[in-house]
C-alpha cells in the first residue's frame, strides 16, 4: 500500500486536487446509489461510486492504479449508458459528459503518476480518446436525426371543401376562420423563397405588465385593417400594409384583475347583415376582458357601441355574487353564432372549491342582452338567477376558445374542471358528467345537444385547453362534416359534429384505482382514442435526467420514492408523478389542419409534474391562502413594502380551500439546485398526422437549447432539445408551417413535407402566441405577437411583428 508523501510541483498538487474531487464525487454517488439500490433502482451508482472512491484515494497518494481504476469505471459507465439508452444523444449527456471530462484530466495526470514514461502514454491516450469521442459523437448525431416520412399521396386532395377555405387575403377569426383550421391558401411565401423573409413592420402596444405578463394574442385582419388586443385588453386597429395605428381603445383593466398571466388571446369580428357600412357599429370588434366584461367597439373608429349593454360593455359577473378581482377573467376570444356572443371564462384555479360558477352565457351581439345562461346544475333555468341567488358555485368552466358552427347553430365548448382540480369527492352528478368534456351547445335554446367526456372524474387537471377544429372527414360512407378535438393527455378525437357520434374507435381501458387519498373515487377505466395520440410511453427510472450523474441519480431516487403507476396515477399525500403534466399534450394553441394535403399539425408538451396533496394544516403553515383571504392580502402588502411580490406560478402551492388538501405542483419536475428538468429531453415536439388514417407522418423535437441551461443561464446552443411550448401554428398552401411558441424565442418556418426548419428569426421577446397570415396590396404577411410569458420564463415584450418578402419578390 503506497504511503502519503507531500506533493511536489504544480502537477503533483493538481493530481492531489483531482483525487480529492473524484473521491468526493464517488462518496456522493455511493451514498445516493445505496439509497437508490435500496429502493429497487439501478446499482450502477453504488458500484461506480465505490470505484471512484478507490480511484480518488489512490490518485491522492499519486499511485498510477488510481488512473487505471478510473479508466475501468469510465468503460463501465460507457457500456452501462449504451445499454440503458443506446445512442440517444440527450440521454447520454449526464451519463457521459462529466465522466469524459474527468477521464481527460486523469490522462493528464499520468506524467505525474508514471514519471517520464507517462508523457507519451498520456498524450497518446488523450489523442485516442479525442478521436474516439469525435467518432462516437458523429455516430450519436446520425442516430438522433429526425426520422421523416412524407405525407402519403392518398392523403392529398381529399379535404378541400370550399366552405372551410375562407381565409385568403383576410384572417377573420382567431383560428383563421370559424372552422379554426389555421390554414391559409396563400402561396406567395413558399419553400423556395422563405429564406428571404424580412421584417416589414413592427408595432408596440406599450402594454408591459410588471408581473404575470404574457399577451398570447393572435390578431385579426379584415379589409385593410389588423385588429388586436394587448396584455391588459387594450384594443388597437393597425394599417395592414404599414402597421401604423389607426385607433386605440383602453377598457381600463386594473392589474389586480390579472389571473395567472395578463393574457388576451384574441378578439372577435362581427358585421351586421344588410347594414350600411357607414352606420355606427355596423361592423364591430368584440373582446372579453380580464375583469369579466364583454366589450363591443366600432371596427372603423374604436368607439364603444352605445346600443350594446352600458356604453359598449356587459358585465358577465352578474349573477355570480361578488367574485374577488382576478377570480373571473375572460382570456379567450368569444364566439359569435347566429347573432349570439357565446363566452365562458377562466375561474382562477386552485383557490376554493366553491369558487365562482363556470356558467356559459350568450349575449345578443347588437344589444348585449342576455340570451341564455347554461348553469349545468340548474338546467331548468336559462337566465339570471332570482334576486338573492347566484349561478351554482364551483362548476366546471370553459376558459379556452370555443368553436362556432353557423350552419348547425352549435357552439363546441371544451370544458374545464370543477374548482379544486385535484379532489373529486364533493363533486355533484352534473359536474361529473360535464367536467373535462366537449359540449355541443345549441345557441337557440342554450342547452347541450350532445357531449363527450374525455376524462372520468378528472383529478389530474386534464381540462380541455385546445379549440376544436371543423374538418371534412372521409369515412366508408362518404365525407362527414366532423369535429377534431385534441386533448392535454395527447389523445385526438373525431366526431360527427351534428350528432356527436365518434368516427373512429375509442377503448375504455383499465387504469390505476388503488392508492391515493380518495379510495373508491377513481374510475376503473378511462377512454383512449384509437385514431391518434401525442402521448408517449410511461416513464421509467432510466428516463430521468440532469446536468450530471449526481443530479440524475437524485432524480432517480425521487422517481423511486414517488407514487407512479403510469397514466392516471391517483393523487396522494406522498409525491406522485402526473404524466403528461397539466400543460399537455395539446394546450390552448390547438392544432392546424392542411385540408388540401389532409395533414394535421400538432405541437405538444411532453413533461411530467411532480405533485403532492398537502394537508390543510401544513398548507396554512406555508401561508397558502386564496386571493380573497385577509391573510393573503396581508402577505401581499408586506411583500410590497419589501419591494417584492408573492405572485406564484400557475398550480404551485394552490390552497384549494373547501377540500381537505392543498396541492403542490412541481411543474415540469425540476432539479432544485440547477433548475433543469428531471425527465430527459425532449420536453416538447411537433408532429404531422395523416388525417385519413391517424398515422404519424413525422415527429420531431421542437425548440432549441439556445435560451435554456442550468441555473437559468442560456446555453446559446442551437441544438434541438425540444422545449416546453405555449401557442400554436399556422399552415399554408405554400407547404410551410409557421410557429413560435417554444422557449427559445424563435419564430420558424417548417417544411410540411419533411418536418425540417427552413427559416427562423430571433424575436425580441417570447413568442407564446399563434401566428397568422394575410395578404395586403398583393403582398403576403406573417404576423406574430412577441409578448413573452412569465410562467414559461420567456422575456416580456409588447411587439407585434410582421414579416414579408422584399418588395417585388414573389
Amino acid at each position: 500500500m503506497p504511503r502519503w508523501t507531500t506533493p511536489t510541483g504544480l502537477g503533483g498538487w493538481l493530481t492531489l486536487l483531482l483525487g480529492l474531487l473524484i473521491s468526493l464525487i464517488g462518496a456522493i454517488l455511493a451514498f445516493g446509489g445505496a439509497q437508490l439500490a435500496a429502493l429497487g433502482g439501478s446499482w450502477y451508482y453504488l458500484i461506480v461510486g465505490l470505484l471512484l472512491i478507490a480511484s480518488g484515494v489512490l490518485l491522492v497518494l499519486r499511485d498510477v492504479r488510481g488512473a487505471w481504476i478510473y479508466g475501468g469505471a469510465f468503460l463501465f459507465t460507457l457500456v452501462w449508458a449504451l445499454w440503458e439508452k443506446g445512442l440517444d444523444g440527450w440521454a447520454l449527456v449526464p451519463r457521459l459528459i462529466g465522466p469524459l471530462v474527468l477521464m481527460f484530466l486523469v490522462l493528464a495526470s499520468l506524467p505525474v503518476l508514471m514519471g517520464r514514461g507517462g508523457k507519451r502514454l498520456a498524450g497518446g491516450g488523450a489523442l485516442g480518446l479525442a478521436v474516439l469521442t469525435v467518432v462516437f459523437g458523429f455516430a450519436v448525431a446520425q442516430a438522433n436525426r429526425a426520422q421523416i416520412a412524407s405525407p402519403t399521396p392518398g392523403a392529398r386532395g381529399a379535404y378541400n371543401d370550399p366552405a372551410l377555405l375562407k381565409t385568403g387575403a383576410d384572417w377573420p377569426a382567431w383560428g383563421g376562420t370559424d372552422s379554426a383550421q389555421r390554414y391559409s391558401p396563400l402561396t406567395q411565401i413558399n419553400k423556395d423563397n422563405v429564406g428571404r423573409l424580412e421584417r416589414a413592420w413592427t408595432f408596440r402596444t406599450g402594454d408591459l405588465p410588471e408581473e404575470r405578463w404574457g399577451a398570447e394574442t393572435t390578431p385579426l385582419k379584415i379589409g385593410d385593417t389588423v385588429y388586436l388586443c394587448s396584455a391588459r385588453n387594450k384594443l388597437f386597429a393597425l394599417d395592414a400594409a404599414t402597421g401604423r395605428q389607426k385607433w386605440a381603445y383602453d377598457p381600463q383593466v386594473a392589474d389586480e384583475n390579472i389571473p395567472y398571466t395578463a393574457a388576451c388571446r384574441g378578439v372577435t369580428y362581427h358585421a351586421r347583415a344588410g347594414a350600411d357600412a357607414a352606420e355606427p357599429c355596423a361592423t364591430k370588434i368584440v373582446e372579453g376582458t380580464l375583469d369579466g366584461r364583454i366589450i363591443a367597439v366600432d371596427a372603423r373608429t374604436g368607439r364603444p357601441c352605445p346600443a350594446f349593454g352600458q356604453n359598449g360593455a356587459v358585465d358577465i359577473k352578474r349573477g355570480m355574487g361578488e367574485p374577488y378581482p382576478g377570480m373571473v377573467s375572460i382570456t379567450s376570444a368569444p364566439v359569435i353564432v347566429r347573432g349570439v356572443i357565446v363566452t365562458g371564462h377562466q375561474v382562477l384555479d386552485g383557490q376554493k372549491r366553491w369558487n365562482a360558477s363556470g356558467v356559459i352565457q350568450g349575449f345578443d351581439v347588437e344589444t348585449g342582452e342576455l340570451r341564455f345562461a347554461w348553469d349545468m346544475m340548474r338546467p331548468d333555468r336559462n337566465g339570471l338567477p332570482p334576486e338573492g341567488e347566484t349561478y351554482t358555485p364551483g362548476t366546471p368552466n370553459m376558459w379556452t376558445t370555443a368553436t362556432g358552427d353557423e350552419a348547425l347553430g352549435l357552439v363546441y365548448l371544451p370544458m374545464g374542471n370543477s374548482s379544486a382540480d385535484y379532489w373529486s369527492s364533493s363533486r355533484r352528478p352534473a359536474e361529473n358528467e360535464y367536467s373535462t368534456a366537449l359540449v355541443a351547445l345549441d345557441v337557440t335554446t342554450g342547452k347541450p345537444r350532445w357531449h363527450f367526456q374525455t376524462v372520468h372524474k378528472d383529478v389530474w387537471d386534464f381540462d380541455l385547453g385546445s379549440q376544436a377544429t371543423l374538418i371534412d372527414f372521409p369515412t366508408g360512407g362518404g365525407v362527414v362534416p366532423a369535429l377534431l378535438l385534441p386533448t392535454k393527455q395527447g389523445d385526438m378525437y373525431v366526431f360527427n359534429r351534428a350528432t356527436g357520434q365518434l368516427l373512429h374507435g375509442v377503448e375504455e381501458r383499465p387504469v390505476p384505482t388503488t392508492g391515493g387519498t380518495e379510495q373508491g373515487q377513481r374510475s376503473p377505466t378511462q377512454p383512449f382514442s384509437l385514431f391518434a395520440t401525442l402521448r408517449k410511453p410511461n416513464l421509467e427510472e432510466r428516463d430521468m435526467w440532469g446536468m450530471s450523474p449526481i443530479d440524475q441519480m437524485f432524480c432517480r431516487i425521487n422517481f423511486r420514492k414517488a407514487d407512479y403507476q403510469g397514466y392516471y396515477t391517483p393523487p396522494s399525500t406522498n409525491h406522485y408523478i402526473n404524466y403528461p403534466g397539466y400543460n399537455g399534450g395539446s394546450d390552448w394553441g390547438g392544432v392546424a389542419v392542411d385540408p388540401v394535403r389532409g395533414v394535421i399539425i400538432a405541437n405538444y408538451n411532453d413533461m411530467p409534474n411532480y405533485n403532492r396533496l398537502v394537508p390543510r394544516e401544513e398548507a396554512n403553515e406555508r401561508g397558502w391562502f386564496p386571493r380573497d383571504d385577509p391573510r393573503y392580502i396581508a402577505q401581499q402588502q408586506q411583500a410590497s413594502v419589501r419591494g417584492g411580490s408573492l405572485s406564484k406560478g400557475e398550480g404551485a402551492g394552490d390552497p384549494q380551500i373547501g377540500v381537505p388538501y392543498a396541492i403542490d405542483v412541481n411543474a415540469g419536475w425540476r432539479v432544485k439546485w440547477t433548475g433543469l428538468l428531471c425527465k430527459e429531453p425532449p420536453y416538447g415536439g411537433i408532429t404531422a398526422i395523416d388525417m385519413r388514417s391517424g398515422k404519424t407522418l413525422w415527429d420531431r423535437p421542437f425548440g432549441t437549447a439556445r435560451k435554456n441551461g442550468p441555473w437559468g443561464i442560456p446555453s446559446h446552443l442551437p441544438l434541438e432539445i425540444g422545449t416546453p411550448n405555449n401557442g400554436g401554428s399556422v399552415v399554408t398552401a405554400g407547404g410551410l408551417i409557421f410557429i413560435a411558441a417554444a422557449t427559445d424565442d424563435l419564430i420558424r418556418a417548417i417544411d410540411i413535407e419533411t418536418g425540417e426548419t427552413v427559416w427562423s428569426d430571433v424575436l425580441p421577446a417570447g413568442g407564446q402566441a399563434n401566428p397568422m397570415i394575410y395578404e395586403q396590396n398583393g403582398r403576403q404577411y406573417l404576423v406574430i405577437m412577441a409578448g413573452g410569458h412569465h410562467f414559461m420564463e420567456t422575456p416580456k415584450g409588447d411587439y407585434v411583428i410582421a414579416y414579408a418578402l422584399p418588395e417585388g419578390i414573389a
